[in-house]
């Protein structure tokens, strides 16, 4: 064999040993993601509570190195600012499409124990989606007293239809299975199927749907809060801040809505990279090696 020959060879083992398929870069993109989430959690549990008190001799800095993200007109630092609100932000969205997945289970459960069951949570399936979303969210929000509670509630209530359907349909397709059949013909109760045989098969779907709904969780919580139906003024919500530097924009001070509405943005990003690619390694037509 020629020198040329080997050369090659060695090149494309070098070039192989170095490759990485599609699985692996899918579990990187995976772990990336959910680092930088984890940093800008313990950052912003890390930064002190001095950072966004009132310093009138530094307010209406631009970004520079001693505040990167600058400070506000009340001389706060807006990096600090942002973080905390990020951490506030992704807690609400958390429990709300926690609560959205959890009535998205109980009601796709419900659906598959018979027809009549299954027509009902479709009549109300349809009912809640034709509903126009960020209305009924701000009425619900509104009628709850806005806050916390308020804004949980209403993304809760107006997020699981969307995962209530994909739930159904999964069941149905899963009650056509073999062993759902023979477990029936044995005697075996329409509730003790649903718990047994088709639960832990949809708990995959129920992770994906719960990190895809997040992001919108998120981002309607800051929505609605932005338009002053939702979390207090008094808490550092990425909503809030947004909504004061609303009058600050045209003095000029571009700072406190940009760097907070991309941390905003990178933040939903992730969490729908996460879901994503989560969704990718679950289906087998698409987690190519």
């Amino acid at each position: 064999m020629s020198d040329y020959a080997i050369n090659t060879a060695n090149k494309k083992k070098q070039k192989q040993k170095f490759t990485i398929n599609r699985r692996q870069y899918t579990f990187g993109v995976i772990g990336l993601s959910i680092l930088i989430l984890f940093s800008v959690l313990i950052a912003s549990y890390a930064l002190p509570d001095s950072n966004i008190a009132t310093n009138l001799n530094a307010k209406n800095l631009a970004p520079s190195f001693d505040n990167i993200f600058g400070t506000d007109w009340l001389g706060r630092d807006m990096f600090t600012r942002t973080i905390k609100g990020l951490r506030l932000s992704v807690a609400v969205g958390a429990l709300a499409a926690t609560i959205s997945v959890v009535l998205a289970t109980i009601l796709g459960l419900i659906a598959s124990i018979n027809d009549k069951c299954d027509l009902v949570v479709s009549w109300f399936i349809d009912l809640f989606l034709g509903m126009p979303h960020i209305v009924f969210l701000i009425l619900i929000s509104f009628a709850l007293g806005g806050g916390v509670k308020g804004v949980v509630v209403g993304v809760a209530v107006t997020h699981w239809p969307t995962l209530t359907r994909i739930v159904r349909a999964e069941i149905l397709q899963i009650k056509t299975a073999d062993y759902v059949k023979i477990s029936r013909h044995m005697g075996k109760t329409s509730w003790y199927v649903a718990t047994k045989h088709i639960l832990p098969h949809i708990v995959p779907q129920l992770l994906i749907g719960y990190l895809l709904l997040f992001p919108h969780a998120i981002l309607h919580e800051a929505a609605i809060t932005f338009l002053g139906f939702g979390l207090s003024p008094h808490k550092p919500a990425i909503g809030i801040i947004l909504s004061e530097s609303m009058m600050y924009l045209s003095t000029g001070m571009w700072w406190l809505a940009f760097f907070p509405g991309l941390a905003l943005i990178i933040v939903v990003k992730l969490f729908d990279v996460i879901g994503e690619n989560l969704k990718m390694l679950y289906d087998p037509s698409s987690a190519h090696e």
